[in-house]
């Protein structure tokens, strides 16, 4: 049997650590939110959607 040779442990995908970073950040307001749920406009804001569907827009101001 044949054991493919170890190409080191600094193999990264970056597609999965934008996402455990985007979860963090939602982990982050929800943490720190008043109300028990996010709203959709709320984890719009923190995931930046609206930057990336309309990014000739002004960002909303965050809401507290």
């Amino acid at each position: 049997m044949h054991v493919a040779p170890a190409r080191g442990t600094a193999v990264q995908d970056h597609v999965a650590l934008a996402e455990i970073e985007l979860c963090g950040d939602l982990i982050i307001a929800a943490s720190a939110a008043r109300e028990d749920r996010l709203s959709p406009d709320r984890i719009d804001e923190v995931l930046k959607v609206a930057e990336e569907r309309f990014p000739h827009q002004p960002p909303k101001p965050p809401t507290t």
